[in-house]
């Protein structure tokens, strides 16, 4: 028969730890391993039944006396008690309250709680489209959403005018209902939302013609959004108090408005910084001057330094995008620069790069009529000698 573990390190604390650490410490364990979280596990069965049985002697204070003075030795051999689960009396231990919290934690039940004091509203979630520029400069936009409020008919309460809610029969106006089942440990509390009154504790007999009983009526309504500069794509905006209405005078919530930036022909964004390319003839590159760059602060005269490369990054510093928490503090754009190839040229400018070639020391720009040329005397050489 394998040794027994010792209780204290069964449940993973100290020898002199309190009542709410040792509940605490069950309640991590028996979440984990119990049999419904891990059907047809015999380890996490095992070790489920392990944590209970330390949690039974543990969590009352002459058991545990009596375990800490003789150990597993004072409840064997007809000890503190034979049977009850795996060898072991519950019947002392405060069993009915903790599987409660398990069983509602692990079932959608849990410890009872009031719903008919203040609740905020739930959120709202929009959406609002907006260019580039106005992502990186901030805007003002208009949403048309559907919002509820109060029904001025009957003041909220859902009951028609000149009677009031009643208390719910089923649960006597608590909105949870409580019950007891038999299970394999005994019988265990469990916490339920009353479906009567669907937690509110209150039932309408005499439904408002106005909201149906709802308490509350939906309109068409517009909202001003400020969009503040440098917002970015997927971003949300917060708009306080523009979300569902409040439950017993609670506050309501709020509207979440998502940013969707359209993309740009020419600039791209990451974080705060922008990135773009822009063409520079062979001309410029080669002997430099000043070239046009677009930003989104218009276009700009950059001097290009001579004998500049294609694929050369430069930064125009303090040209990018807007810092959300400081709109005075900008990144910057950087610019890819590149070098275009002419595709059509006339003769006279053919003849130009043909020289400028030359003046180099290339030999292969001598002109292309030359070679022609000379490949028409050498034929006519051959030519010739087949006619002789």
């Amino acid at each position: 028969m394998a040794e027994k573990r010792d209780l204290y390190e069964v449940l993973g604390v100290d020898k002199n730890a309190d009542e709410a650490t040792l509940k605490k410490a069950y309640r991590k364990l028996a979440k984990k391993y119990h049999p419904d979280v891990n059907p047809g596990d015999k380890d996490a069965e095992q070790k489920f039944k392990e944590a209970t049985n330390a949690y039974a002697i543990l969590s009352d204070a002459e058991k545990r006396r009596q375990y800490d003075q003789f150990g597993h030795a004072a409840f064997e051999n007809g000890g503190a008690g034979e049977g009850g689960f795996g060898g072991f009396d519950f019947s002392g231990a405060d069993m009915g309250d903790i599987f409660g919290d398990l069983f509602g934690d692990l079932f959608g039940g849990g410890r009872r709680r009031t719903r008919n004091g203040p609740m905020k509203g739930a959120n709202l979630r929009a959406r609002v489209n907006i260019t580039f520029e106005e992502a990186v400069f901030g805007c003002e936009k208009e949403l048309e959403i559907t919002l509820k409020d109060v029904c001025t008919t009957c003041d909220g309460s859902g009951a028609k005018p000149g009677t009031q809610p009643v208390t719910c029969p089923k649960c006597n106006g608590e909105g949870q209902i409580v019950y007891t089942q038999q299970s394999m440990f005994g019988m265990v509390r469990n916490v339920q939302t009353c479906p009567e009154c669907g937690g509110t504790g209150k039932v309408i007999k005499e439904k408002c013609t106005n909201c149906r009983g709802t308490g509350y009526t939906s309109s068409r309504k517009k909202i001003q959004v400020s969009v503040p500069p440098g917002i970015d794509n997927g971003q949300s905006i917060r708009i306080r108090d523009k979300g569902e209405p409040g439950r017993n005078g609670g506050p309501r919530g709020d509207l979440l408005v998502e940013v969707t930036v359209a993309r740009h022909p020419i600039f791209q964004r990451q974080d705060t910084n922008i990135f773009s390319t822009a063409p520079i003839t062979y001309a410029q590159a080669a002997l430099g001057g000043e070239v046009r760059i677009s930003t989104v602060d218009g276009d700009v005269m950059y001097e290009v330094k001579p004998g500049t490369q294609t694929d050369t990054r430069i930064r125009l510093k303090g040209k990018g995008v807007p810092s959300l928490r400081n709109k005075n503090l900008r990144g910057d754009h950087y610019v890819t620069l590149v070098v275009q190839v002419p595709t059509k040229l006339n003769e006279a400018a053919k003849e130009a790069l043909r020289q400028f070639d030359a003046a180099c020391g290339n030999r292969s720009a001598e002109p292309h009529t030359h070679t022609e040329k000379k490949k028409k005397s050498f034929m006519d050489k051959i030519k010739e000698s087949f006619e002789e």
